[in-house]
């Protein structure tokens, strides 16, 4: 990690092939244990002043809705706490050119008293790139600790720090938002004694400004809500703004039920038992999907930010006709967004049960949508989309002025995306939670046919076979198909448990980014006729460790380890009863090996080292740089998604291996049980 000084920048690109999405982390400790701090993430223009209130982000406003922004929450240390963003470069929009990152106190407690001001970046893997160490801090109320920002296709790291005196007020303030300090305005009753209105009620209202009033534990974003012509009606004179309300979600555990016996169903809104055709399982997926999405804006424009689509009023529409030579084609859907009197439309392709995509169909649509005018193609299906492997093959015809885009939703994606916001994130009201809750059970019944990606394909057969047999040629191309399959069910893996996890999970991906996709593959389908595996990793934001999974078609074994560093300057047998301590709850199956300089050392089982700590140290006596803990479990062999299928056996190893081994590291940690 590079180490920089206050004032200097650095480029994250240079640094890292992985940075397009980073983690930035806010640390401090107290001598006392008492302090804290709030962070803050604003996203500013070329003008250094933020577009609209959304592009302030804190504890109250804690995610973008298209995922540029997610702050994650505190995590405790020994002596204080660190602040946690995840931030997608990618996905931040372009006419964002500064993202500053900062911090606040508040009643009277300065940053002159909190000790080890830290901000670090790391990659999308967790691999940290670039620390700042903030050594002047004193009676400042707000800190700007430092700055993301783009230069050209590149994005730099600046260390500002930057202090208030004059706290979040008066940062908010350089930054473009009006601030108001009156905490009797904000907190007067809804029914205020009736007069002319103020000249700053009716700027506000023209204007649509945004305010910020900092209270004594509580920052409040207030937006004007009258029209822009509008005159300010008599009855709302003098009232306080209207200010954020605390987000819905679901409790993780359902109430105890009513029932009298287990045969009793919960009346659902969108039944599914009487599905049986293809026909009608997409023809009620499309509808249900889009109905909820144009009724809860957060969804709709979860899944539409990425695509293009504005911000603003959805409406969703099925079966819709539209002309196309002698036959009208029928879409399976529409969605339309309208901002500021322009309209988005996007037509709508949908596949259930593991049915695929027809290029034909779709290279239609597209046809159709250039026709129209129309901005996109969205493809919902059980498969996901790789880079460099499109999920549909179609036609550009690069004649025509005007483009349509194409673009690919697996229904894992769709499940994902409502649990987090149900169970995570929160949404505005009851009502989208239970909808969104509505939409989840019926997306994961088992008639409902989006199931996400739940077939290895026609090539995983013969690969396996020909791997065991021994018989497999090098070069034979079905293993590039198993190599695609393989990356698709890994990608899966990352979104169902990122979604019950609430935290992000990503694939590791340790080629550089420029690098084509298909050689990738094809030598990746090389390595597997060689040795008969298929690898991966994966990292969960909140957690250090990767996960490497790796699925051997020999012996049908599926491997889930994490390498974990030992603590430096601690003895060995010390560490390893430390370790074994850690590990008290894990599965008593647990395979846990030293490591010496990179080298396997001893290993054995929990259950047989628990007892005798000393055998995990090498006889010679050298000292562990670090210990490898492993699950082995049958990988199942058919290729669908059945109880012996080898989509859910990788699944459920995955499932196993972090909540039995890497939460129990992610909680000590958290403690700061792994300092050193």
């Amino acid at each position: 990690m590079q180490e920089i000084s206050k004032g200097a920048n650095v480029s994250l690109t240079a640094l890292s092939e992985d940075a397009g999405a980073v983690v930035v982390s806010l640390g401090w400790t107290s001598a006392t244990g008492a302090g804290d701090a709030d962070v803050s993430v604003l996203l500013l223009n070329e003008n250094g002043k933020i577009r609209s209130e959304n592009d302030f982000y804190f504890y109250n406003n804690p995610a973008a809705a298209d995922g540029s922004v997610q702050l994650l929450g505190k995590t405790p240390t020994a002596n204080g706490d660190e602040d946690r963003i995840s931030v997608d470069l990618t996905a931040v929009p372009e006419d964002v050119t500064r993202i500053v990152v900062a911090a606040s106190q508040y009643g009277g407690a300065r940053f002159g008293d909190l000790d080890d001001l830290r901000m670090t970046v790391a990659d999308r893997s967790g691999e940290p790139l670039v620390g700042y160490s903030i050594e002047d801090a004193g009676v400042e109320t707000a800190f700007i600790f430092g700055e993301l920002y783009r230069r050209g296709e590149d994005w730099k790291f600046r260390a500002v720090g930057q202090g208030y005196e004059t706290g979040l007020a008066g940062l908010a303030t350089d930054f473009g938002i009006d601030v108001d300090e009156d905490t009797d305005e904000i907190q007067a009753p809804a029914a205020a004694p009736e007069g002319p209105a103020e000249p700053v009620a009716a700027e506000a209202a023209v204007s649509g400004a945004v305010a910020v009033a900092v209270l004594p534990q509580e920052v409040v974003v207030v937006t004007a809500v009258e029209a822009v012509s509008a005159p300010v009606p008599a009855q709302t004179r003098g009232r306080a703004p209207r200010t954020t309300k605390k987000k819905v979600t679901l409790p993780k555990v359902a109430r105890k039920s009513l029932a009298e016996n287990d045969s009793w169903r919960t009346a659902r809104l969108f039944p599914v038992p009487s599905l049986k055709s293809d026909k009608e399982r997409e023809v009620r997926a499309t509808s249900v999907l889009l109905s909820v999405m144009a009724q809860v804006p957060e969804l709709g424009r979860r899944l539409t930010a990425g695509f293009g689509a504005p911000a603003g009023r959805m409406q969703t529409f099925t079966e819709v006709p539209l002309p196309h030579g002698d036959t009208p084609k029928r879409p399976d859907g529409v969605i339309r967004v309208e901002r500021a009197g322009k309209l988005w439309t996007a037509l709508v392709e949908t596949k259930t049960h593991g049915n695929p995509l027809k290029d034909e169909q779709v290279q239609q649509y597209m046809d159709i949508a250039a026709r129209r005018g129309y901005e996109a193609v969205i493809t919902l299906s059980n498969d996901v989309a790789l880079d460099g492997s499109p999920v549909v093959d179609v036609k550009i015809d690069g004649r025509r002025k005007h483009k349509v885009s194409l673009w690919h939703l697996s229904w894992a994606e769709v499940a994902h995306q409502a649990q987090m916001l149900i169970r995570h994130e929160g949404v505005g009201n009851a009502a989208h939670a239970w909808l969104l809750q509505e939409l989840l059970e019926y997306l994961q019944h088992e008639n409902s046919g989006c199931h996400g990606f739940q077939n290895m394909g026609p090539a995983w057969v013969p690969v396996r076979k020909g791997i065991e047999d021994e018989t497999i040629s090098p070069d034979d191309v079905r293993a590039v198909d198993v190599v695609e399959s393989w990356e698709r069910l890994i990608r899966q893996v990352c979104l169902r448990l990122g979604g019950e996890l609430g935290q992000k999970a990503l694939p590791v991906q340790r080629t550089r980014r420029e690098s084509d996709p298909r050689a990738r593959r094809v030598a990746a389908a090389v390595a597997l006729c060689a040795d008969g595996r298929l690898s991966a990793e994966l990292r969960i934001d909140g957690t250090s460790a990767v996960i490497a999974v790796t699925a051997d078609l020999r012996t049908g074994k599926v491997r889930t380890s994490v390498d974990i560093p030992a603590p430096e300057g601690s003895y060995p047998l010390a560490t390893a009863k430390r370790l074994l301590r850690v590990l008290a709850d894990a599965p008593a199956d647990l395979h846990v090996q030293s490591l010496v300089e990179g080298e396997n050392g001893p290993r054995g089982t929990l259950e047989r080292l628990r007892p005798e700590p000393g055998d995990l140290l090498p006889k010679d006596g050298s000292a562990p740089t670090g210990f490898r803990l492993s699950l082995i479990k049958g990988m199942g062999n058919t290729r669908g998604n059945t109880e012996s299928g080898f989509i859910r056996g990788v699944d459920d190893a995955v499932d196993r291996f972090y909540h039995g081994v890497v939460a129990h590291l992610g909680a000590v940690e958290a403690r700061g049980g792994r300092r050193g």
